[in-house]
C-alpha cells in the first residue's frame, strides 16, 4: 500500500478526556489498526521539568524514546491498513519539528477543564499548564486555520451524549465510512493498550461503550483554580469547532 494512499487519522488530546474509549472505537474497524501514545517515551525522556508520572521505567523501556524516529517509522509509517488511528497526547509535542503534522489528518479531542483538572489530579497531584494539553491544542488549531483549513474539534462532553452523531460526523470530516461497529467493544484489557494502561485505564477497561456523560458531584479543588482560568480561555477558542 502505498503512502499516500493510507488515511493517517491522529487524535491529539489532553489527559483524562475519553481518547482511550475512541481508540476502542476505532480498533473494531476491520479496515483500521490503533496505536496508543506513540510519542508517550519520547517526552518522559526529554522532559526533565515535567511530574513523575505512574510506570515510567516500563514505559521507556517499552517504546522508542526517540521521537524524530517514531515520527517516521510509527507516525509516518506503513502497516499494511488503510487507515492507521493515532492516539497521540498534545502535551507529548516537545522537542520535535512539527513539519510532519501536514501528513496527518489531525483531530483535537479537548473536555471541560472542571472536570478534566479534577480527573487528572488524582493520578498526577501536581502539574501546570504544559502537563494539561490546551496550550498545544490551541497552537495546532491556530496553524490549521493559518493553512486555510477549518480544525476538527470533539469536545469528550458531547461525544458521551451523542457517541453516534459525533462519530458520524467525524468520519465525515476525515474521509472515512463509518462503521456501526465502532459503538461497542468488549470489557477488560486490549492488545493494543500501552504499558501504563494499569495505572490509567481502569474505567475504560470495564466499559462496553461510550459512557453516559455524568457531571462530577466532588468539590474543585481550590488550589487548581488558578489553572482553571487559564485551561478554560484556551478551551472555550476550541469549542466554536467543535463537532455535534
Amino acid at each position: 500500500m502505498k503512502a499516500s494512499e493510507t488515511k493517517r487519522i491522529s487524535i491529539w488530546s489532553g489527559p483524562r478526556n475519553v481518547s482511550t474509549a475512541l481508540m476502542y472505537s476505532f480498533a473494531q474497524r476491520l479496515d483500521t489498526r490503533v496505536f496508543d501514545e506513540p510519542l508517550y517515551a519520547h517526552y518522559l525522556s526529554s522532559q526533565a521539568d515535567r511530574p513523575p508520572h505512574p510506570g515510567e521505567e516500563d514505559i521507556l523501556q517499552a517504546q522508542d524514546s526517540d521521537g524524530e524516529r517514531v515520527v517516521e517509522d510509527v507516525l509516518l509509517g506503513e502497516f499494511g491498513k488503510p487507515v492507521l488511528f493515532y492516539k497521540n497526547m498534545a502535551h507529548h509535542l516537545v522537542d520535535l519539528d512539527w513539519g510532519f503534522l501536514n501528513r496527518l489528518t489531525n483531530v483535537l479531542l479537548t473536555r471541560e477543564p472542571r472536570d478534566m483538572l479534577h480527573s487528572y489530579s488524582k493520578t498526577i497531584p501536581e502539574f501546570g499548564l504544559a502537563d494539561t494539553g490546551y496550550d498545544k491544542l490551541k497552537r495546532i488549531a491556530d496553524g490549521i486555520i493559518v493553512a486555510g483549513r477549518t480544525p476538527i474539534v470533539i469536545d469528550s462532553k458531547r461525544l458521551l451524549e451523542s457517541p453516534e452523531s459525533v462519530l458520524r460526523n467525524l468520519c465525515g470530516k476525515v474521509g472515512v465510512d463509518f462503521h456501526s461497529s465502532m459503538l461497542s467493544w468488549e470489557a477488560g484489557p486490549k492488545k493494543d493498550d500501552g504499558v501504563w494502561a494499569p495505572h490509567w485505564y481502569h474505567n475504560a477497561h470495564r466499559s462496553t461503550g461510550f459512557v453516559p456523560y455524568k457531571p462530577k458531584s466532588e468539590p474543585f479543588p481550590d488550589r487548581l483554580r488558578p489553572l482553571l482560568e487559564e485551561c478554560q480561555l484556551l478551551y472555550d477558542s476550541l469549542l466554536p469547532w467543535a463537532i455535534t
